[in-house]
């Protein structure tokens, strides 16, 4: 079986580092230390796109708000069911630190989820869901365009590497057995 992992974000180097990108950045750590292949740029599905042998990885080249254009060109190009779509992305919901895996919910406001929704036609999706709200919350407009700052980086590389451990028991035991280590916090 094969999944389909996209990293949501926006493109543009102005944008890396970002709360918005998180989902983006862990995928191309995950890509770069597994052994999958270059990111290289596709045309028919809007991003740039990596393989190994039980996934195909996605960085959507569209903006946040229409990444479901690149997932939905994507899952059809490849053939991936929606519920083997899995979008890391960030959740300005949950208190920075947090993940939640989580399957079949709605956007709650997320428009690049949304986006995702309408392209695949069904909630019916996996979403690994990272959490970017400061203790003191902060407007989500404002908030997503920020970068991590001072010890925000050390929880953000713990997170990181959670997800990354995530990322392989999905490829050995499927989602659901990876839901519970994902959403341990």
């Amino acid at each position: 079986m094969t999944y389909l992992f996209v990293g949501l974000g926006n493109p543009g180097k102005e944008y890396d580092g970002t709360r918005h990108n998180v989902g983006r950045t862990i995928l191309s750590a995950w890509s770069a230390s597994r052994g999958c292949t270059d990111f290289e740029f596709n045309k028919t599905c809007h991003g740039f796109v990596s393989k190994n042998k039980r996934a195909i990885l996605l960085l959507p080249e569209t903006f946040m708000n229409n990444s479901g254009k690149a997932v939905g060109r994507t899952a059809l190009f490849f053939k991936i069911k929606p519920e083997h779509v899995i979008l890391l992305h960030d959740d300005v919901d949950i208190e920075l630190g947090r993940t939640k895996l989580s399957f079949n919910r709605s956007a709650a406001g997320h428009k690049g989820v949304e986006s995702v929704r309408r392209a695949l036609k069904t909630e019916k999706f996996w979403r690994i869901r990272i959490g970017v709200q400061k203790k003191k919350r902060v407007d989500a407009m404002k908030l997503v365009l920020l970068k991590f700052k001072g010890d925000e980086g050390a929880v953000v590389k713990k997170v990181s590497k959670k997800i990354l451990e995530g990322l392989d028991l999905i490829l050995e035991k499927g989602p659901e057995r990876a839901m519970n280590m994902i959403n341990q916090n």
